[in-house]
């Protein structure tokens, strides 16, 4: 039996080991902000933050995850929206909406790192993040935005 923690609630998982995190999240948490994009951490739809950094759910296994403290965009902000999500608001980042659960856990691990981030760090932590609407202009708003104190 598995142990995991998910927003800061204990789970047991009997299941598969292999099983991807994702997967445990939607289907049996029935936590959906979280999406499937590509299937092989290349996109960043699905990325959630396990022990504070960032990971592609889509291929990270239950086994791997075993005994670590899982935040998904659920569980951001408790009651209230996190700063980053209100910087998205404030800059109008969604389109269609489909990756920004993955962008705004990218962000908020951007700016743990870096709460100042330049451009540079920030083109860098969010490469491996895709937009299909190409809102990477007002994603890097709204990041600076966070790390500002715009969105608070």
């Amino acid at each position: 039996m598995l142990r995991i923690k998910v927003n800061g609630r204990d789970y047991s998982f009997n299941g598969d080991p292999n099983m991807p995190l994702l997967w445990y999240l939607r289907d049996e948490l029935r936590l959906t902000g979280t999406k499937f994009g590509c299937g092989a951490a290349l996109c960043g739809a699905c990325t959630v933050h396990q022990d504070g950094r960032p990971i592609r759910s889509c291929v990270a296994s239950m086994a791997r995850v075993a005994g670590s403290e899982i935040v998904t965009i659920e569980g951001l902000a408790n009651g209230e929206l996190h700063p980053v999500q209100r910087a998205w608001i404030a800059e109008n980042v969604p389109q269609c909406g489909y990756c920004q659960a993955g962008q705004i856990m990218q962000a908020v691990a951007l700016l743990r790192a870096h709460p100042r981030p330049s451009d540079a760090q920030i083109e860098e932590a969010m490469s491996g993040n895709i937009c299909r609407c190409g809102t990477y202009q007002r994603i890097r708003a709204a990041i600076k935005a966070a790390a500002q104190g715009g969105a608070q």
